[in-house]
């Protein structure tokens, strides 16, 4: 056991936040932006999944608190950040305008910036923006937002496959004749002006996701105002192609940030984000230093994924 009392690949010890405020970044959102560990420390970005996730008091803990100060943005429309699950002015680009609004109000020159399945997504294009400002990556459930990400595990025939018991409550939401895009079909369910029926669309679309993002047992179930955000959130993005501007963006860039160190980690059973997005981010960054965890899903918690995050985020103290 280490000297904070973490065991050897798991957690470090819970702490509170030092800080926390709510910052207004226009077009009628704040972004709740919570800092922990150093004020002194080496900084580094946690971005959240979903999107519209939010971050959790356990995401702080993947950080050496004696080393790293920890900035925990909750995106637009998530978590603490408000309004809450709205869809207005929410694309990729304002959430990057956010977080560069978020740098220059704390005053960081560059940062550290660690993100897990949409925060993968988002690290990735702000780092793609902004590399400047970046002083390396940790990506953990590889999402490059591709068409065929999407259809893998939103329409049948391809995680479907693998959890047809869960996927038949996914799909139940929706009427038979509606079935042909799913993602759109959810789309106008969340986006109704009845919220009894958002809610029984998001309680299914979070479910699916949480039923299948861990290799031997389901997520706990979201609460509701969490269900809520991060499913009207993640559909808006989806059926807007998360807002890039042609196919495979993310791919296509990767000379932008090919001179940053960058940890790349995934769950060979990842069936959320597929181990071949890892794959192919891997071949675009040979470089990267490359983690396929041989037992392990989608989630962060998983044992296998959380060793190598927090080897991660102990090998990053030396560019840090």
């Amino acid at each position: 056991m280490s000297a904070l009392g973490r065991e050897p690949g798991g957690l470090f010890p819970p702490i509170d936040d030092y800080a926390g405020d709510a910052l207004s970044v226009g077009d009628g959102h704040t972004v709740w932006v919570a800092q922990a560990g150093n004020p002194d420390g080496a900084p580094v970005l946690f971005l959240h999944g979903g999107p519209g996730s939010g971050c959790s008091p356990s995401h702080r803990r993947l950080f050496d608190p004696r080393h790293y100060r920890v900035i925990l943005p909750d995106q637009r429309g998530a978590g603490r950040s408000t309004p809450h699950a709205s869809l207005h002015e929410n694309t990729t680009w304002k959430l990057i305008a956010d977080l560069e609004t978020v740098r220059e109000r704390l005053g960081i020159a560059r940062w550290m910036v660690f993100g897990g399945s949409w925060g993968s997504t988002l690290a990735l294009a702000y780092a793609q923006t902004h590399p400047e400002r970046v002083s390396g990556l940790i990506l953990r459930g590889i999402f490059l937002c591709r068409e065929a990400e999407i259809r893998w595990f939103y329409q049948p025939g391809g995680c479907s496959w693998i959890f047809p018991d869960e996927w038949a409550r996914y799909e139940a939401v929706i009427p038979s004749h509606d079935r042909g895009d799913m993602v759109a079909a959810y789309y106008r369910r969340l986006t109704h002006a009845d919220p009894e029926i958002q809610l029984a669309a998001a309680r299914a679309w979070s479910g699916w996701e949480h039923a299948t993002c861990k290799l031997l047992k389901p997520s706990t179930p979201l609460d509701d105002a969490t269900a809520l955000a991060m499913a009207r959130i993640e559909c808006h993005y989806f059926v807007n192609q998360s807002f890039f501007p042609e196919p495979d963006y993310l791919l296509r860039n990767v000379d932008r940030i090919r001179h940053l160190p960058t940890w790349i980690i995934h769950g060979r059973y990842d069936v959320v984000c597929p181990f071949q997005n890892a794959w192919d981010l891997h071949q675009a960054l040979p470089q990267a230093h490359f983690a396929p965890i041989a037992d392990a899903g989608h989630a962060y918690d998983e044992p296998g994924i959380l060793a190598a995050l927090i080897a991660a985020t102990e090998a990053a103290k030396a560019i840090s």
